[in-house]
């Protein structure tokens, strides 16, 4: 199974590239915007799958999801850890 994951334009980099941050944390991803009705500007939420953005969010469906996803990695830690 594969996740989209959103994330945030930081930076728009050359031939259609974009530096994006993933969640809240200190992660980067460089994808292309090539699937993209329209190039993506920086501050844009995107998912990305594959290296790919698929689809601009909206801030709260951006935040939404990403507290929904924190939400289940913190439920699969308290259920893998020490018994």
């Amino acid at each position: 199974m594969c996740v989209a994951v959103p994330v945030r334009v930081e930076e728009l980099l050359e031939a259609g590239m974009l530096r994006c941050r993933a969640g809240q944390s200190d992660t980067f991803v460089v994808v292309s915007d090539a699937l993209l009705e329209e190039p993506a500007q920086s501050g844009d939420y995107l998912i990305v799958h594959a290296g790919f953005a698929l689809r601009r969010l909206e801030v709260e469906e951006a935040e939404e999801t990403l507290r929904l996803l924190r939400s289940l990695a913190e439920f699969a830690d308290n259920r893998t850890g020490p018994a």
